[in-house]
């Protein structure tokens, strides 16, 4: 079995602007994510022949123009999954209520914009706790995708937060613990603690990694390395059962957007729109001449239940 899962994260524009510690984006780029990135994904989905799983945050789709997007794309064939009511970062650090209703909530609202009821979920900024897959368990949500066991991105991200508190700001994002990079790389189901797999519990895809090193294989690292690293990247992949490739809006998205204000910040704002888009491909085209079958994460987690 050789499957790939495309999935993207609808984080809107201001989760960027909390991770590092700034204020408010302008109107014209506060909802770029909806109003420019998703036809972008739909129109990369449509050319390379495959369907995408997408997170939403519930809180966004308040906004009757994010709602119609949304439910555009479910009519076209794409997953929809649960990415929490409001994007808390702090999510494993509320009392159980709060967190049981951050992701029922966010289930509900992705359910009234679209008619369909997600079946998986995907924590704020990959951090997630035992009692978060609990919440899961007792929700009876099908599948989780937030375990990321990558030694790379867990170190950029802890030296990143510490250089935003030197400069004297505050980020909202929020740091794992460093036993997740011990957990499995493909499918399993997860036990307690979460990184530890088990017979029964919910199964957890975890966000893709290399074999070897576990270099991250997700839209930030792919766009950044340009096509032909991508397809380097990507091959270090191949073999694996299943390769689940995790997006994010803003990775087809650019400083042209509107994005101004990230640049400093955010080195693939720097990347343009259509770099970026010759990137994804080429790890899309790598995954395809290898034999992968493109798949939503729904349809991976049926295929590995």
């Amino acid at each position: 079995m050789k499957l790939c899962a495309v999935s993207v994260d609808l984080d809107e524009i201001p989760n960027y602007f909390r991770i590092h510690g700034l204020g408010e984006p302008g109107p014209l780029s506060r909802h770029a994510v909806y109003d420019v990135a998703i036809d972008r994904l739909l129109a990369m989905a449509a050319a390379g022949g495959m369907p995408l799983t997408l997170f939403a945050i519930g809180s966004d789709l308040a906004r009757p123009e994010s709602a119609t997007k949304l439910r555009q794309a479910r009519e076209a064939g794409h997953e929809m999954a649960n990415h929490t009511l409001d994007h808390r970062y702090d999510l494993t650090r509320l009392e159980r209520a709060e967190i049981a209703h951050q992701i029922g909530a966010g289930a509900d609202a992705i359910e009234r914009a679209t008619g369909e009821r997600p079946v998986g979920f995907r924590a704020p900024g990959y951090t997630i706790t035992d009692q978060v897959f609990s919440v899961l368990r007792e929700l009876e949500v099908t599948y989780d995708s937030s375990v990321f066991p990558c030694p790379a991105y867990y170190a950029a991200k802890a030296a990143a937060l510490g250089m935003i508190r030197l400069r004297g700001r505050t980020s909202h994002s929020v740091l794992d613990t460093p036993r997740v990079l011990t957990a499995p790389v493909q499918p399993y189901r997860a036990g307690v603690p979460y990184w530890k797999p088990a017979q029964e519990g919910v199964l957890e895809l975890p966000v893709q990694v290399t074999r070897g090193l576990r270099l991250p294989v997700i839209g930030t690292s792919i766009t950044l390395a340009g096509p032909a690293r991508a397809r380097m990247l990507t091959r270090m992949c191949v073999g694996m059962p299943l390769v689940n490739l995790e997006l994010h809006g803003i990775d087809v998205l650019d400083a042209g957007d509107g994005l101004d204000a990230l640049l400093p910040y955010q080195p693939d704002v720097r990347v343009s729109r259509e770099r970026k888009l010759e990137s994804l491909h080429a790890a899309f085209d790598t995954l395809r001449n290898a034999g992968y079958s493109f798949v939503t994460l729904r349809e991976a987690a049926a295929a590995f239940s």
